[in-house]
């Protein structure tokens, strides 16, 4: 496959994108030490920001990675037959306690599914439910135009 063009995505085409999706993958470290999950989202183009209802058991590995605001990426791509889209959204993950929730917040996660890929070794009873919002500091999107060559 040979690269044809490449072009930086506008705002409103990062909006299409975020739009047409439901999962990412979510980027953490600690250390030396990284955590790389897929998750859903919702996104609210209005704004530019993102809730997420992370799901885990007691205990879990995700845990650590978590404590604080820690720095972030949230990637969302597709890829069609001869183009590539990704956006990738950096900033600080804030945990949203079940008492500061709003209207607007139960608004905004009910966008935010549950992708058919989460499969729990626990029962619903025993799993963590949190809300987090990410208000990227930074927001960006490419596109690739590949042609059928190799």
């Amino acid at each position: 496959m040979t690269v044809e063009q490449q072009a930086v995505l506008t705002d409103a085409e990062i909006d299409a994108v975020l739009g047409r999706h439901e999962t990412g993958v979510l980027a953490l470290a600690r250390e030396d030490e990284p955590y790389a999950v897929p998750i859903s989202y919702g996104y609210d183009a209005d704004s530019g920001g993102f809730c997420m209802r992370l799901v885990s058991t007691p205990g879990s590995e995700r845990e650590p990675f978590l404590s604080g605001s820690p720095r972030v990426r949230f990637v969302v791509y597709e890829e069609g037959e001869t183009t590539y889209w990704s956006v990738v959204a950096t900033g600080r993950l804030e945990a949203v306690p079940r008492a500061d929730l709003t209207p607007e917040h139960v608004e905004r996660y009910g966008t935010a599914k549950r992708p058919l890929f989460e499969a729990w070794d626990a029962p619903t009873e025993d799993l963590d439910v949190d809300l987090y919002e990410l208000d990227p500091a930074e927001l960006t999107g490419r596109r690739i135009e590949v042609d059928g060559g190799t």
